[in-house]
């Protein structure tokens, strides 16, 4: 099953994500860790996303893209995918269906979690990471057992620089403006499919399972 989950950050992709990838066996392929994992390790191409991501703007379509395309011609995505992140602009959405093209693949579903503004700031802003193994925290949804320290290995708790609010608001409005159009595109293609991203987990993962048990029977 070939899958792209849409959402603003904050939306909950990751946390949906997971439960798909027990469920159908999938790779979780989110743009995020590939960029986070770039900038860890200092490449080139990390100090240039850094700075991109830092001033709370997208990192340009053909770095995306050429990191997106290396990954799906890996072993692990021959029974399907989930891009979380990732296409974010119309553009990226037709070099996305030409890379599959090439693949002899098909998109199956574009599943968009729909988020307000105020939710999202809510979610991010309250957001924690490990600065030693990088588990993520909330601290009023999923703190954890001691403040400011990680439950898994005792490393520091931080706040990354774009989970800070002005950051936060400035990558909303930059999704939002960006990636508009691409849901049309994919309404206009019958492969959109929107739930609404501020209710509970479980619920939105119960109406999430029933979309993805129809696209099966297709």
């Amino acid at each position: 099953m070939n899958l792209i989950f849409l959402g603003p950050p904050g939306a909950g992709k990751g946390t949906y994500a997971k439960r798909v990838i027990e469920k159908y066996n999938i790779p979780h392929i989110s743009t995020g860790d590939i960029f986070r994992e770039a900038i860890a390790n200092k490449t080139e191409l990390g100090k240039q996303v850094e700075s991109i991501v830092k001033s709370g703007n997208l990192v340009p379509d053909e770095l995306t893209n050429a990191l997106v395309e290396e990954r799906l011609q890996k072993q692990d995505c021959e029974n399907g995918f989930i891009l979380d992140g990732y296409p974010r602009t119309l553009n990226q959405a037709q070099a996305l269906d030409a890379m599959l093209q090439k693949m002899h693949r098909t998109l199956d579903g574009a599943i968009y979690f729909e988020v307000d503004e105020e939710t999202v700031v809510n979610r991010i802003s309250t957001r924690r990471t490990c600065s030693n193994c990088g588990k993520v925290y909330n601290i009023i949804t999923l703190p954890p057992k001691v403040e400011g320290v990680c439950d898994d290995c005792g490393g520091k708790l931080i706040q990354r620089d774009d989970d800070k609010e002005e950051i936060v608001r400035s990558r909303y409005e930059v999704y939002i403006k960006n990636t508009s159009p691409l849901i049309e595109y994919y309404r206009n293609q019958n492969k959109l499919f929107t739930l609404d991203g501020t209710k509970g987990v479980e619920e939105v993962m119960k109406l999430l399972f029933n979309i993805l048990g129809g696209i099966e029977k297709k």
